[in-house]
């Protein structure tokens, strides 16, 4: 029986979410709370941690969400008994090919290799960004596979999940600060393998001193086109690339749009599951800059898992999300 028919005509399903007390475990948990076609098992606390109770948790679950650390959530992969189904939102299997890429919306088709996947792994918060803008760009030609990009992007202090939250909280955090600079930040493999690019991007993430929100830029000189290109024509090609997205879309009007703000904030999509897409340059249009802007917890971590939920579900991807109108 092909994947995407066995739960044709169901309309309940049962969900566990193994690491829920976690950042994105309780983002997770408050959207499938609200959710109409969905119940959460949940384990008794004090077997939380017992193998062969989340074993069986996974079995009797039709998806189960891995919460948890790199480590942890390898080891609970291979709790899982042949047929259980799997999404991991830890960065552990982000590159291995036994394991679908959970982006919908990177190319065409993602959305039904998502739909027939046994083992669905989530997007990085700032790959998300990243590919958003890298993926359409490479993948028609405009920018070619040996380009050599810069990737400077600002994220809330959320990502940095409890250990960071806390250190905020108790005043110990720098407002602003960057991270990364070995240049071998984990989510490069997924950058670059990805966006389809050759050599990977220079990566240069930073924190700041909000909860959550999410700015990645991708600056480019008119040099580093295959051909001659101008805003408004970049603006067309992610407009037509996210125009059947219900969660990608366009942040304005237009390109270098009046409507956009001089200062345009990080956190202006925090509790939604979308990602804007925004295209300006410079009079002479010899200098660009997009950017994508989402919420770090929201289409960046636990609504992607839901959306992959979803999806894998065979129900309508926006369901218990918070969705633009």
């Amino acid at each position: 029986m092909r994947r995407e028919n066995v739960y044709k005509n169901r309309m309940s399903f049962e969900i566990f979410i193994d690491g829920e007390a976690g950042t994105t475990g309780l983002k997770v948990a408050a959207r499938l709370a609200a959710h109409p076609h969905v119940q959460l098992l949940q384990i008794d606390q004090a077997h939380r941690k017992d193998a062969t109770a989340r074993a069986d948790m996974m079995a009797a679950s039709d998806i189960t969400i891995l919460c948890l650390p790199d480590e942890a959530a390898i080891e609970a992969a291979a709790l899982a008994t042949p047929g259980v189904r799997l999404i991991d939102a830890s960065s552990a299997h982000r590159t291995n090919a036994d394991w679908v890429y959970g982006f919908a919306e990177l190319q065409p088709g993602q959305d039904k290799l998502i739909a027939a996947a046994q083992q669905i792994t989530n997007p990085g918060c700032y790959p998300t960004g990243f590919l958003s803008l890298a993926r359409p760009l490479i993948a028609s030609g405009i920018v070619p596979d040996t380009a050599l990009l810069s990737v400077p992007a600002v994220s809330g202090y959320s990502g940095g999940g409890k250990a960071l939250i806390a250190q905020h909280d108790s005043g110990d955090l720098s407002p602003s600060f960057s991270y990364g600079t070995h240049l071998k930040h984990k989510h490069l493999g997924e950058m670059t393998q990805y966006s389809g690019l050759q050599t990977p991007p220079i990566f240069m993430p930073s924190v700041a001193g909000f909860y959550a929100g999410m700015l990645v830029h991708l600056p480019l000189h008119a040099g580093q086109f295959t051909t001659s290109v101008n805003a408004d024509g970049l603006y067309e090609l992610f407009a037509d690339w996210y125009g059947d997205a219900a969660l990608v879309g366009m942040g304005a009007p237009g390109a270098n749009h009046s409507d956009v703000p001089a200062m345009l904030a990080a956190d202006a999509l925090v509790g939604g599951d979308n990602m804007e897409i925004f295209v300006f340059s410079n009079p002479a249009e010899d200098h660009f800059w997009l950017t994508a802007r989402l919420d770090n917890l929201g289409k960046g971590a636990s609504g992607a898992a839901v959306q992959n939920m979803n999806i894998a579900l065979g129900l309508d991807e926006t369901l218990g999300l918070n969705c633009p109108n």
